[in-house]
């Protein structure tokens, strides 16, 4: 029958998406790769449902690519007889654990199909979690932080598995980036932190990531105008005709580039 390939989102069980929740109430056994995934996926079906896969920790791909084999060989007859689920946080496609899995079923087990349903990702939930606003007309870049790496280059970036947070800020600082890290976010397994001090996140933990900016790369916006437009008491009194006119054009132009239909008076 079918494979589902489930995001999570970001940890906490009230952000699985609708469709997510649907297919893992459906499934006749639910895969689970490690004990986050476990515990988001058991708020939304039961202990017995679930099947606990194992995956060493090493960096040896002979011993991966054997555990990657195992785990597809168990999962293959559950999807070709009913459904089955594999569940990840975050998004099944971006820096997920189910690729390898996606892989390796068409490598040995072709006759699986697959299904993947998206979830909230942390390159999504970080900029509600930290505050950080990126707008029409920015340019954002993913890079992988790990183990001291500072990745320079784009003006805009988010860093995943920044696992040596102090080694990491020093080379971005020196690159010109202003800075600041999030742990856990939205997570209920541990400890939720934002800071721009990478000294309170010293410690490693896979689950940090970093927003870098370059303080010069601020797009400007149309709407800025109503707040350039304040008087002393913070009151918009007068936008001013040009920027009235401004920001119905932007408008306008977003609604073309969005496919949406433009209403002409």
């Amino acid at each position: 029958m079918t494979l589902y390939g489930i995001g999570l989102g970001p940890g906490q069980p009230d952000l699985v998406t609708v469709r997510g929740k649907r297919a893992l109430e459906s499934a006749d056994v639910v895969y689970s790769p490690g004990r986050l995934s476990r515990s988001v996926a058991t708020e939304h079906v039961p202990e017995d449902r679930i099947g606990d896969l194992d995956f060493p920790m090493t960096r040896d791909e002979e011993k991966l690519r054997e555990a990657w084999k195992a785990a597809a060989a168990e999962i293959a007859p559950t999807a070709r007889d009913g459904d089955a689920a594999f569940v990840t946080l975050g998004d099944p496609n971006v820096y997920s654990t189910f690729g390898h899995l996606r892989r390796t079923l068409a490598a040995f087990h072709p006759e699986v199909d697959l299904e993947v349903v998206p979830g909230v990702s942390a390159m999504s939930a970080f900029a509600t979690a930290l505050g950080v606003e990126i707008t029409a007309g920015s340019s954002l870049a993913l890079r992988e932080a790990d183990r001291g790496a500072s990745p320079t280059g784009p003006d805009r970036m988010i860093l995943f598995k920044v696992t040596d947070a102090p080694a990491t800020h020093e080379g971005l600082v020196e690159a010109g980036y202003d800075v600041v890290y999030g742990r856990r976010l939205f997570m209920e397994q541990g400890e939720t932190i934002v800071t721009d001090d990478p000294t309170e996140i010293d410690e490693r933990d896979y689950y940090t990531l970093a927003y870098a900016e370059k303080p010069e790369t601020r797009v400007e916006q149309a709407t800025d105008a109503f707040l350039e437009a304040a008087d002393e008491s913070g009151v918009v009194t007068d936008g001013g005709e040009n920027g009235s006119g401004a920001v119905a054009r932007q408008e306008r132009s977003e609604a073309a580039l969005c496919g949406d239909e433009v209403q002409h008076d």
